[in-house]
Formats: C-alpha cells, sequence, structure tokens
C-alpha cells in the first residue's frame, strides 16, 4: 500500500444513494478546488496567439452538440473506438487482468467502460470527475445496472491529483483513458501525463488508453468540418460560454470557424477567425481582434504507430498489446511500466 498522498483535503466520504439496496457504491469527495476562470480566460486571449482552453466548449449546449458531433458520418473517432473496445474486451481483459482495480479519469458518464465491465471484472471501479452531482449521478446509474460492481467514485481535479487517493481497495491498478483525450495535449504535456499516470501504479499496474492515429488530411479535415456544420456550432458556442462567465460581448457572427490538419505537427487545429475589426468587452478589460485574426480553441494531436511507441517509451511505459480497426483509424493501446527503467 502506498503512503498517503500528500497536501489533499479530508475526504468526506457519502454513500451515493439512499437507497440501502445500493451497497455497492460511494462517493469519496475530495472538495477540489476550481481554477480563477476569470484569470485563466483573460491570459489566454491577451496571448499575441490568442486562445481559449477547449474545457469551455462544455457547458450545457456544448455538451449536447459534443453528443451530436459523435454520431456524425464524418467524425469516425467515437464509434471506432467503441467498436474496438466491444469486440477486443475478452483481450483487453487478459491482458489488464481480471479483478484490477479500474480507474477512470475525467470518467463523464462511464458510458465507454460499459463495453468492457462484463469480461473484466473488475474488482472496483473508480470513476473520477470535478463535477460531484454528476459522479454521483453516473455512479447511481451504473450501480443499479451492474449490481455485482463495486463502485468508489472519487470527486477531484484529476490533473492536480499527483497519486491515487490512499481510500481506494488494494489490487492492481489499472488506469482506463479512452477517448483520445491525450491528442488534446501537447506531446511534452502527454508525457508528463503518463509520467504522472505512472505514479499510480506499482510495478504489475498498467494503462488502457485510446488513441487517434495518423491518417489522410481529407479524412481528419473532414471529421472535424462535418457538411451539417454541427462541429462548426460547436467551436463557436465557446464564445457563449466566455459571454457567461466572464460577462462578455462576443457576437458569434462575427466569427467562423476555421479547422485545419497541421500536417507537420501532425494535430488538427481548431480556430475562430475574427470576420472584421473588432473590440470585444470582457467585464472592464477589453480585448482587440484584426480582421482575419485566431482565437485558437483546440488542437487535437494523431500518432502513428511509431510515434506513440516512442512518447510511451519516453514516458516510462512500455506498449504490451494494441488493437485497431481495419482501416486502422483509431487504436487502444495497453502499457506497463517499463521495468528497463527507460525513460
Amino acid at each position: 500500500m502506498r503512503s498517503k498522498a500528500q497536501g489533499l483535503s479530508r475526504p468526506e466520504f457519502v454513500l451515493a444513494a439512499d437507497d440501502s439496496r445500493l451497497d455497492n457504491v460511494v462517493l469519496i469527495n475530495l472538495h477540489p478546488r476550481t481554477r480563477d476562470k476569470r484569470a485563466e480566460i483573460l491570459s489566454g486571449l491577451q496571448k499575441k496567439q490568442k486562445s481559449i482552453n477547449p474545457k469551455y466548449f462544455y457547458d450545457s449546449r456544448g455538451s449536447g452538440l459534443f453528443e451530436q458531433i459523435t454520431g456524425l458520418p464524418e467524425y469516425y473517432p467515437t464509434r471506432t473506438e467503441r467498436q474496438i473496445l466491444k469486440c477486443n474486451a475478452r483481450a483487453m481483459a487478459e491482458s489488464c487482468g481480471r479483478k484490477c482495480v479500474l480507474i477512470e479519469p475525467g470518467s463523464g458518464s462511464s458510458e465507454k467502460v460499459r463495453l468492457l465491465l462484463d469480461d473484466l471484472k473488475p474488482a472496483a471501479y473508480v470513476p473520477m470527475d470535478i463535477s460531484a452531482d454528476f459522479l454521483k449521478q453516473s455512479a447511481i446509474q451504473l450501480a443499479e445496472e451492474y449490481p455485482w460492481l463495486k463502485i468508489h467514485a472519487v470527486c477531484t481535479d484529476f490533473s492536480k491529483q499527483e497519486k491515487e487517493p490512499d481510500w481506494l481497495p488494494a489490487g492492481k491498478r489499472v488506469v482506463f483513458y479512452p477517448g483520445s483525450t491525450l491528442g488534446n495535449m501537447r506531446p511534452a504535456e502527454a508525457s508528463g501525463f503518463l509520467r504522472k499516470l505512472g505514479h499510480w501504479l506499482d510495478q504489475d499496474g498498467g494503462v488502457l488508453i485510446g488513441i487517434d492515429m495518423h491518417k489522410s488530411t481529407r479524412v481528419l479535415e473532414a471529421a472535424y468540418n462535418d457538411a451539417q456544420g454541427i462541429t462548426a456550432l460547436f467551436n463557436l458556442n465557446i464564445l457563449s460560454n466566455i459571454n457567461a462567465l466572464m460577462n462578455a460581448n462576443f457576437d458569434i457572427d462575427r466569427f467562423t470557424h476555421h479547422a485545419f490538419y497541421n500536417e507537420q505537427a501532425y494535430r488538427i487545429e481548431m480556430h475562430l477567425v475574427s470576420k472584421e475589426d473588432q473590440v470585444v468587452e470582457l467585464g472592464d478589460t477589453k480585448i482587440r481582434l484584426v480582421r482575419g485574426e485566431t482565437i485558437h480553441t483546440e488542437n487535437s494531436y494523431k500518432y502513428t504507430m511509431e510515434s506513440f511507441h516512442e512518447i510511451a517509451r519516453n514516458s516510462g511505459f512500455a506498449v504490451r498489446s494494441s488493437w485497431s480497426d481495419k482501416q486502422q483509424l483509431f487504436s487502444v493501446y495497453y502499457l506497463e511500466l517499463d521495468a528497463t527503467g527507460a525513460g
């Protein structure tokens, strides 16, 4: 058992349901502190290349738009990853080891883990999310569907959680990180993130992670410029969220969506382009934009097999197993700590 993580507030153990039949779920609330949103948003918009953190896509409307995106014919990642998980759940269970403690940072509604549970049969599932109410609702629903599954839901800001909380069940740790979320990080950040995951694991632990693969520019750009314009609405909606959060006056009609594949950097870039010279007020702060200037809202890095193996190796991991679709659009990798000490 690891020593207690330092600097954490005293945990609050809360039964996640009044229904006594749901004795397989508990919420552990670490009371995460939210960052100063105003300072973070202003810092991004005052840079030479203006930017907004992509986490601000996800107000209620943005989350709904993203759900629509995942069902679009051009947007392959979600359905492809789901199919990979569904078709290879048994092999993934063999790699991860049944009766492991399965940890999912940023678990959301725990949708994809459902594709693995029957084969994996984890000793415990640990969904982690920053929103206590949403986490509680998701955990209760999952507990009702899987009454045999022990759920230890942890409300925390995973980005600030250097080690696993001391109050988790004992056993082999496996981190489940689907959705190619690693692709939203620059390569150096992705390496740092993987190294942090390594701090959560003993030598027998592992990481099951979804990665979007490099492919033709045509396929990639179509996925982020769908014919129905839903991705454009999703991108533009971030300004509506900033208006609400910052008492700002962004006029969405003065911006247009622009997404392209940067072939040199192996990443999709999403931007909002100012159609004209304009001044935007965020409370008492003014932001000036000239015609054609962009606000960078998201990166989505794509990996070749070789480049992902390299980033895993540089982070102290070795790739033990991998699964992909026939077109190799998307891959799921199982990583373990490299016993040779590489990275």
